[in-house]
Order: structure tokens, then C-alpha cells, then sequence
């Protein structure tokens, strides 16, 4: 061996005195014969295939005059210098020895505030060269800590991304060298780390991550705030590698960091973020370190959870389903940590970031699926978390939140839950209660709701809940309560059945989109289904008597304003024939809302209302035939004292009104003569008064109710009685509008009809006159309708007195527009005539 190493010293001899003159040339002046040196050196030395020996005496030799290159002014000679350094490391067995001077050199050059190699290829270069020692010196690094560290610290901040990947590598490398020294000094790499996180080249993120994780791992920990924050930024990554990177190091943190029992609440929340990841290969990573983190806590806490292992308990009933529970291990390392990340998620839910916001949402999930029962003693932060987050614009927290809630009716004793969110909705009603409040319903059963149906049917009836808002999103999340009660309790929901039906038809009241009527008229049927009721008129049928009683417990304090009102409205509409059986309770309500003293305002929508009722009156009041017994009320109480005239446009329409309830009445057909002549004294002049009403539709209206009283008793009227009338519908052939006109001109028609034998021609005989002249005056009349009914109603007038019409019309059938019809009307009446005494010989 002696005579191997004298032999090989002396080839290494003769080399160093080949290369001599090579040596000298390294300091020339002339950039070519230095770049010439260095390659004939390298001819000489490496491209010779030496053994390592005699590489290592030659390096020793040649270490100087090379780091000395790395300061050449020709960018070629520093790189061959740099090429030729990293040779003989990777070759030579004992590199140490010449770590003293290249560390040294190294940090001249790299490690400097200001960068003093300009060449951004050959900082790459040397920080490669520094890997390389790192792994080919490995623990003898340790005496150059110091350096080495200030190096990194300057080279991971470096502006080319490809040094800065280096540099993380070779810190990572570093770090696990030399780890009793390396936490002396690990802090230090912790901000140019930091500072480089965020680089725009996902690789180089990638880089700085695994690095930060080696470095954290063989660190002290001090720093473990700062890195945390910054990781937790990177979990909104958009590349799915810097996610995944994020994942693999605060997973193998969880499971090999020294003091990481210490940190678990701030490392648990990461890994479990990672679980809502858009990549299902970064979920299924995630998902693995975590069963291993648990598995391996359960492991080290085996004496304390010696009583729950013995006795493992099965997932607790209703769990979601197609959800794998978590190991033991998992589970109590959530209970025993989630007082500390709760408020830490309560803060960042509401968040101004979006994605914040979203993350954490999705987060609360996770944990509360982990802390199954041991949610209850958190209740107050986590309701109050719901409550603000479901408010949120952006859908999917809201979408979060209530899978959240979900859980907590899974895993909650309804008794617990529903005391606070009760409790909160009467006090603060907003639609996130709500939206909180049915969510958790539907996360729990029907036989641990069943004792709590009525307490939670008295709340969402009650008025300060479910006439809080009239805002569509309100009543959508009040109707989204009563599905959720019907979906999960089924055939108990008959014990709050009245409660339901009373949210509903509030509901039904104070929203007009008519896609939400779709939806709870849809719940109704769904709640009349699980009563064993063939339809939702069953429903009303089997609660409309409590439900009058309920109204009619308000109806004195009604105005137009009332919600109490809109309910009855939605009632009496809703039910349809069910309203007739319930006249006795319908009438009396009426009778004291339409009062003259009351709310005219409340008055003009109550008899919009009766006027839809009395439109199709046999499918509603009049369904079971009874309406007929309340007519004299329904018109003495209710129509006649709101035909009285009063001044002001709000009273006319009121008139209006009652004037279109009393034509709905005597056009359904229900009135009979009897009846109607019983009231017709007081009814008759209010009615003829509204002859004089600036609303047309009232005028004609007005004409058509005296048509039709004329046809239903016209035989029993007196000629006085008569003769009051037709006066009016004279002087309605005059009106502005042509409507009135003909309306008028059919009332006048039947007038005719209504004319007996005991209306005395003689005695009446101006009253005739006066009747047929008006008529013939409208036969000149511009408008051909107007013409032609006023014919029509002169043709049923001349078989009252036929010589006094015809005595009319010869004085005024010399004019040009009338001549026609008069003629008509003489050839009319001399036929009529000629009919009679023909009758009369037969």
C-alpha cells in the first residue's frame, strides 16, 4: 500500500510540475491565454482519468490558483474554474480538506449584501456546487454553519428563479446534515423563505415550501407563526403543485415534528383544508396523513384512551350517509383542539377575502363532522358564526355553512339547539335564523324532534316570527322551515298542523312571486298527504274554525296595513268551497271591518275580496247553498252603509266598490226577488244616487243594478215607485261615456217591461210623454249604437201607450237623422196594432 501511495504521489508530482507553466499563465493579462491555461489544465488533470487519489494531491495544489479564477473578469474562465471545482469534489475522497478556502471564496461571492458575480448562469453554477459539497461533506459542514447561512440567506432571494430553486434545495440538504447544529441558525432562513413564498414561478413556490418544511422540521420552532401564515395563503394557490406541496409538508409536520404537539391547533385546521381541495389527488393525500396522524396520536395516547378503545362506539345514529367516520385517533385530536380553532374560524368566515370566507366554511364542516356530540359545548360561537356567514353574499359559504348546521342536528340534542335558536328567532328574526333553524331539522331525525314539534310550531307562528319580513328572501327561508318539519317528522307534523298551516298562509299573504305560491301550495298538499286529507280544501275544512277564531281575535284593530288582514284575505280565497261552510264566522268579520267608521283603505280591499267571492259564489260562499240566509246582513249591514255618499275621492272608490260587491251579488244569480224587494227600499236610492258618480264604471254598473232589480221585482214596483226611476236612466242617455249610454238605455227597456196594467196612461200620462220625447230626442244621436239601442228601447215602449208615441214621433220624424227609425217605429206600432184587434175578434 506504502509503495501504491509513493507511486501515486509521484504522479501527482509530475503532474503539478506539467502543469506549472499553465499556473503561471493564470495571472496573465491577456483573457485568452487564461482561458487557454485553464483548459490545458483540465487536459491534464481531470480528462486524464486519474485515480482519486492523485486527484486529491493535484486538487490540493490547484485549489488556490482555481477559486482565485472565480474573480476573473472573463465570464469563460470563471466558468471552467467553477466546472473544474465541482470535478474534484464529486471525485476526490477527502473534499473537507479544502472546504476552509472554497466556503470562504463562496461567501465572498455569493454571500455579499451587494451581488459581486454578475453572471446569473454561474451563481447557479457555484449554489450547485454548494449542493454537491453539502452532500458529498455532509456532517463536516458543520464548523461553516455561519457562512453557509449567509449565503442561503442571499442566494434564496436571489433574482434568478433557478438559483433560488437551488438554494432551497441545498438548505433542505443542509438542514438534514447537520441537525444538532442547524437550529441553532435555522430562524435565520426562515424570512428570505418567507420573502420568496410568493414568487410568481410556481416551481420556485413548490421549492421554497419543501424547503421551509425541511428547515421548520430541524428548526426551534420560533418562527413557526410566521411560516404558518404565509402557508396558509398558499392553500388558495392556483397551481395544484404548490398546494400539494403545502399538504405533504404540514402533514409530515403533524407526524415528525419534534414539538409538534404544541402546534396541532394551528397545523390541524391546514391538512383539514386541504380535504375540500378541487384535486382529488390532493384530497386523497390529505386523507391519508390524517388517518396516519391519528392512528399514530392514538398510538402515543394509548393509556389515555384506554376506556374509549376498549369500548368503540358505532357511528351515532342518522350519521350522513356515504361519509366514512374517522379513526378515534382523528376525532379526539379535533374535540381536544377545536376550542382553540373555532375563534380563529368565527373571525375568518366573515373575512373581506372571498376565498377566506369559502375556506373557512368548509373548514367548519370538517371539524364539527370530527367533534360529533362534543359540538354542544360550543354551541353559542358556533350558532352565532352561522347566523353572520349564512348572510353571506357568496353562495357557497352560505352552501358550507348549512352542511355545518346539518351536523349539529346530527350530532346535537335537539333540546340544546332549539332552545338557542329558538330564542335568538324572537328576538332577532332575519332569514339566516331561518336558513340555521331548518337546516338543522333536516340534519336531525323525526323521533328526536318529535318531543320538540309543538315548542318549534308555537315559535314560527307566532307573529314576531312569521310576520317579521315581507322580503321574498324571509319568507322563502319561513317556508323552507315548514318543508323541513314535514320531510323529516312526517305523520307527528298532525299534532302542529295548525301551526304549520297559519306560517303557510302567512306566507301565501305577504309575498306576491308567484313561484314561492307554487312552492308552499306544494307543501300544503304535502302536509294534507301525511293527515291521510284528500285535498288542501280537507286541510282548511279540518282548521277553519280555529283559524276564523284566530282572525277574528285581531279584526277590530284591522287597517290596510294589518298583516291579520292579508291572512284573512289568503283564507277566504285559498279555501275555496270551505268558505261556505264557514258563513256564520265570514259575515261577522265583514260586517265589522266594512264599517264606514273603519280604514278606508282596509275597506276597498275587503270588498275586492267579497267582489271575487260573489264572481263565482257557487265554488265558494254559496258551496253548501247557506248563502241565501245571509244576503239580508250582507246587504243591509255591509253594502247600503257604504253607498252612503261622503266627500273625497277615497269614499268614491269605496262606493265603487260596494257598487261592484252589489253587481257580483245580483249577477251570481243567488238574490232572489224576495229578497231583494225586502231590502230594495233603503238600497234602490243609494243606488240611483251613484248615477251621478264621476267614475264611469260606477255610472254603468249603477244602470246595469237597476236593470237587473227591474227584471228580478219590477212587477211589484207602484207607478211611483217607477217613475222615480226612469227619470235617472233618462238622464244617463246624456252621459259622456257610451257604455253608461247603452247600460242605461237596457235599464230603460226593461222599465218598459215593469209597466202594468195598473199604471194609469191617463193620470201618467205626462210622465209618458216626457219619457217618449227624451228617447226620440237620442234617435238624432251621431253615434249609430246609441241610435239603434234607443230604438230597440222605444220599439219595448210603444206597447205601453201606442197613440201617444206615435203622436211623438209625427212631430219629429221630418228630421234627417231620425226619419228612418220613425218610420220604422210607426210600421212597428201599426203592426202591433193590427195584431191586437185581430186578437181581439178571435
Amino acid at each position: 500500500m506504502a509503495a501504491v501511495a509513493v507511486g501515486e504521489k509521484r504522479v501527482a508530482a509530475e503532474i503539478v510540475q506539467a502543469v506549472a507553466r499553465h499556473l503561471n499563465c493564470l495571472n496573465d493579462e491577456n483573457k485568452s491565454i487564461r482561458k487557454r491555461a485553464l483548459e490545458s489544465i483540465r487536459k491534464e488533470t481531470l480528462d486524464q482519468k486519474l485515480s482519486s487519489l492523485v486527484l486529491q494531491e493535484v486538487f490540493t495544489i490547484l485549489l488556490k490558483p482555481l477559486l482565485k479564477c472565480l474573480s476573473d473578469p472573463m465570464e469563460r474562465c470563471r466558468e471552467t474554474a467553477i466546472q473544474m471545482i465541482s470535478d474534484f469534489i464529486r471525485n476526490t475522497p477527502e473534499p473537507e480538506e479544502a472546504l476552509p478556502y472554497f466556503i470562504a471564496t463562496v461567501a465572498q461571492r455569493l454571500g455579499s449584501q451587494d451581488i459581486v458575480e454578475p453572471a446569473e448562469e454561474l451563481r447557479l453554477a457555484l449554489v450547485e456546487v454548494l449542493t454537491l459539497t453539502v452532500e458529498v461533506c455532509g456532517k463536516r459542514l458543520a464548523p461553516y454553519l455561519d457562512d453557509m447561512v449567509r449565503i442561503l440567506q442571499r442566494t434564496i432571494v436571489d433574482p434568478f428563479p433557478d438559483v433560488k430553486k437551488e438554494s432551497c434545495k441545498c438548505a433542505a440538504n443542509y438542514a438534514k446534515c447537520i441537525p444538532e447544529h442547524f437550529h441553532m441558525s435555522a430562524d435565520s432562513l426562515i424570512k428570505p423563505l418567507m420573502q420568496t413564498i410568493s414568487h410568481q414561478h410556481s416551481k420556485v413556490r413548490v421549492s421554497v415550501i419543501q424547503a421551509t418544511g425541511t428547515v421548520m422540521q430541524y428548526g426551534n420552532g420560533k418562527s413557526m407563526d410566521d411560516v404558518l401564515s404565509h402557508l396558509a395563503q398558499r392553500l388558495f394557490d392556483n397551481s395544484p403543485q404548490v398546494r400539494l406541496a403545502v399538504t405533504n409538508v404540514v402533514g409530515a409536520w403533524l407526524l415528525d415534528l419534534r414539538d409538534r404537539y404544541s402546534y396541532f391547533h394551528k397545523l390541524i385546521p391546514l391538512l383539514l383544508s386541504s380535504f375540500s381541495d378541487e384535486i382529488p389527488e390532493i384530497r386523497l393525500l390529505a386523507g391519508n396523513y390524517w388517518k396516519k396522524i391519528g392512528c399514530q396520536w392514538q398510538q402515543e395516547n394509548e393509556e389515555d384512551l384506554k376506556d374509549k378503545l376498549d369500548f368503540l362506539t358505532l357511528p351515532p345514529p342518522h350519521y350522513p350517509i356515504g361519509v366514512e367516520r374517522p379513526v378515534l385517533g382523528c376525532r379526539e385530536l379535533v374535540f381536544r383542539n377545536l376550542s382553540k380553532i373555532l375563534p380563529a374560524i368565527s373571525r375568518d368566515i366573515t373575512d373581506w377575502v372571498v376565498g377566506n370566507r369559502i375556506k373557512s366554511s368548509e373548514l367548519l364542516s370538517v371539524l364539527l363532522l370530527h367533534a360529533e356530540e362534543h359540538i354542544t359545548q360550543h354551541m353559542e360561537l358556533l350558532l352565532n358564526t352561522l347566523y353572520r356567514a349564512c348572510s353571506d353574499e357568496e353562495q357557497q359559504v352560505v352552501k358550507n355553512c348549512l352542511n355545518s348546521a346539518e351536523l349539529i342536528g346530527t350530532f346535537v340534542n335537539p333540546e340544546v339547539f332549539l332552545k338557542m335558536i329558538l330564542t335568538s328567532l324572537l328576538k332577532s328574526p332575519s332569514p339566516a335564523h331561518l336558513m340555521v333553524l331548518a337546516a338543522v331539522i333536516r340534519g336531525s331525525s323525526g323521533e328526536t324532534l318529535k318531543p320538540h314539534l309543538v315548542a318549534i310550531g308555537d315559535v314560527l307562528s307566532n307573529p314576531d316570527a312569521c310576520q317579521a319580513s315581507e322580503k321574498l328572501v324571509y319568507t322563502e327561508k319561513l317556508g323552507c322551515c315548514v318543508q323541513a318539519l314535514i320531510t323529516q317528522c312526517g305523520p307527528d307534523c298532525r299534532e302542529i298542523s295548525l301551526q304549520l298551516l297559519k306560517v303557510l298562509i302567512t306566507i301565501l299573504s305577504l309575498s306576491p312571486d308567484q313561484e314561492l305560491h307554487d312552492k308552499v301550495l306544494e307543501v300544503l298538499g304535502c302536509l294534507s298527504a301525511l293527515q291521510g286529507l284528500h285535498s288542501v280544501s280537507h286541510l282548511y275544512r279540518q282548521h277553519m274554525a280555529e283559524l276564523m277564531e284566530w282572525l277574528a281575535a285581531s279584526q277590530h284593530n284591522w287597517t290596510s296595513f294589518s298583516v291579520e288582514r292579508l291572512q284573512f284575505e289568503t283564507i277566504v280565497i285559498q279555501s275555496g268551497p270551505i268558505i261556505g261552510e264557514a258563513l256564520h264566522m265570514l259575515i261577522p268579520i265583514l260586517k265589522t271591518c266594512l264599517q264606514p267608521s273603519r280604514d278606508p283603505e282596509m275597506r276597498l280591499q275587503l270588498f275586492t275580496v267579497l267582489s271575487k267571492l260573489l264572481l263565482n259564489a257557487s265554488e265558494t260562499v254559496n258551496s253548501q247553498g247557506q248563502f241565501p240566509n245571509y244576503l239580508e246582513p250582507l246587504l243591509k249591514d255591509i253594502v247600503v252603509p257604504n253607498l252612503l255618499w261622503h266627500a273625497g275621492r277615497t269614499a268614491a272608490a269605496i262606493r265603487t266598490s260596494a257598487i261592484s260587491c252589489l253587481w257580483a251579488l245580483l249577477h251570481s244569480g243567488i238574490l232572489s226577488a224576495e229578497q231583494m224587494w225586502t231590502v230594495q227600499n233603503d238600497l234602490l236610492p243609494l243606488v240611483i244616487a251613484t248615477l251621478d258618480e264621476d267614475s264611469k264604471m260606477t255610472r254603468e254598473m249603477a244602470c246595469r243594478i237597476i236593470n237587473a232589480v227591474l227584471k228580478l221585482c219590477g212587477d211589484q214596483f207602484d207607478p211611483d215607485g217607477l217613475n222615480k226611476v226612469y227619470l235617472e236612466l233618462l238622464k244617463r242617455l246624456d252621459d259622456a261615456c257610451n257604455g253608461v249610454r247603452c247600460a242605461a238605455a237596457k235599464a230603460l227597456s226593461t222599465w218598459f217591461q215593469c209597466v202594468r196594467e195598473d199604471y194609469d196612461r191617463t193620470t201618467f200620462r205626462s210622465h209618458l210623454e216626457f219619457l217618449y220625447r227624451g228617447l226620440l230626442v237620442h234617435l238624432d244621436d251621431p253615434d249609430s249604437s246609441i241610435q239603434n239601442a234607443v230604438f230597440d228601447v222605444l220599439k219595448q215602449g210603444s206597447v205601453v201607450d201606442p197613440s201617444l208615441l206615435e203622436k211623438e214621433i209625427e212631430a219629429v220624424k221630418h228630421r234627417h237623422r231620425t226619419s228612418s227609425y220613425c218610420e220604422e217605429l210607426l210600421q212597428h206600432i201599426q203592426l202591433n196594432s193590427q195584431t191586437s184587434t185581430g186578437r181581439a175578434h178571435t
